[in-house]
This record gives C-alpha cells, sequence and structure tokens, in this order.
C-alpha cells in the first residue's frame, strides 16, 4: 500500500513539475515573441524616418577597472552605460566622438553588448556562454576594435543569435579583445564564431584564439587567464 501511494505522489510530482516546464516555456516563446514584435515595429518607425535600423538595438558600456580583488558588487559599480543605438547613424553620431583605444588609460574595458544583455559572466544571457580571446599590440587594437564592431552591428559572425557581445580590455602592455557567446557547450557554434571572427578580422596566421567558458572565470576569479581551449 506505501508503495503505491509513494507511485501516485511521484507521478504528481512529475506532472507538476512538467506542468511548470511547460509554463515557462510558453512564458518565454510569448517575451520573445514581445520583443520580435517590438524590433519589427522599431524598424518599421526608423524606416519611415529615413534611417537605416540594425537588427538589434546595442548599448555601449565603459569600466575603470579598480586595483583589489573582483567582487560581482564592485565590478557592477564600476560598470557604466554610455550610450545606446539601434540605427546606422545612431552608431556613427556617437561612436565618431568616442577616444581612441590608444588613448583610454589602462586598466579600462569598453563593451559592446546587445540591449537586454549586461556584460556580466552572471548575466543570464552570458552565465552559459564564454567567450574567445584574442591579444593585440597596443598599436593594432584599434583598428581590429573597429572592425570587430562593424561585423557585429551588421550581424555578420555566423551564429550571430548566439553571440551576445564584445569587449576591448585596455591593459599596460597590451589590448585584449573578446567575442562574448551564449552557449559555451555547443562546441560546432563556438568553432564556428572562431571562424568568423578570423575571416572578418582577417587575422594573420601568427595570432592565436583562445576561448573560456565564463563559469570558468567565476570559478578562477579572472577573465583572461587559465583559458581552456586555443585555436
Amino acid at each position: 500500500m506505501e508503495s503505491k501511494i509513494d507511485i501516485t505522489e511521484k507521478k504528481e510530482g512529475e506532472n507538476n513539475n512538467s506542468s511548470k516546464d511547460l509554463i515557462n516555456n510558453n512564458i518565454n516563446n510569448e517575451l520573445k515573441d514581445s520583443d520580435s514584435k517590438e524590433a519589427e515595429e522599431r524598424q518599421a518607425r526608423e524606416l519611415k524616418a529615413g534611417l537605416h535600423p540594425l537588427k538589434h538595438k546595442f548599448v555601449f558600456w565603459y569600466t575603470r577597472r579598480t586595483p583589489g580583488v573582483r567582487t560581482q558588487t564592485a565590478y557592477e559599480d564600476n560598470i557604466k552605460k554610455i550610450v545606446d543605438f539601434s540605427t546606422v547613424e545612431g552608431f556613427w553620431v556617437c561612436y565618431c566622438h568616442f577616444a581612441r583605444p590608444s588613448t583610454l588609460p589602462s586598466p579600462t574595458d569598453l563593451h559592446l553588448f546587445k540591449e537586454g544583455i549586461r556584460p556580466l559572466w552572471e548575466d543570464s544571457a552570458n552565465c552559459n556562454g564564454g567567450k574567445w580571446i584574442i591579444r593585440f599590440k597596443k598599436v593594432v587594437s584599434g583598428r581590429f576594435w573597429e572592425d570587430l564592431v562593424l561585423a557585429l552591428l551588421g550581424d555578420q559572425l555566423d551564429y550571430g543569435d548566439n553571440v551576445c557581445g564584445a569587449v576591448l580590455s585596455i591593459r599596460f602592455n597590451e589590448d585584449i579583445l573578446s567575442v562574448w557567446n551564449r552557449n559555451a557547450s555547443d562546441h560546432q557554434a563556438v568553432m564556428a564564431l572562431r571562424d568568423s571572427i578570423k575571416r572578418h578580422l582577417k587575422l594573420p596566421h601568427s595570432y592565436v584564439m583562445e576561448y573560456k567558458p565564463h563559469d570558468a572565470s567565476l570559478r578562477d576569479n579572472s577573465s583572461y587567464r587559465n583559458t581552456w581551449l586555443r585555436g
């Protein structure tokens, strides 16, 4: 008799979990449909105004790192939103007034992310993902950063919906570019993104790309050390 009760309770629990999963999936689908509808309406308004809408709305962020151990609270406090834009014209209006990377102090980070995604490992869009990392001499990083920004805005990178954003990290002896993606476990998408970055940046063969999942960064509290994959 007890086993029958246990089985019944288990089935009821499974049914409840299935119902919750179904509800969550429906909510996520409704949110995606709502976001898609808003994007279409935004693009229609911009076209009517004679502008050139981007596929996604983007946000530039700026971080001036402070010395000491990185904590989530301290890092979030240092992230400052610069501007958001959704058209080609809106991008150039703000970008033309930006300081060039070569003039920025070290350590500084510039972030370009799709609207709704914050440049944090812990963000829901980033937490299961990772980033491709490329190290540059300081004299050439500005050109590669601009090429990467334009590729991102033009949705030119393969598996573009899997891309969250890009970061330029100004450091003392080098500058570092990184491209963040949503899913570190999707090996095909990760490697296709690597090849796409190489192609659009026309990277010389001497440059080595490294990949690191964000959960690894959370464990060792480091963005660019102890990378897992090189290519």
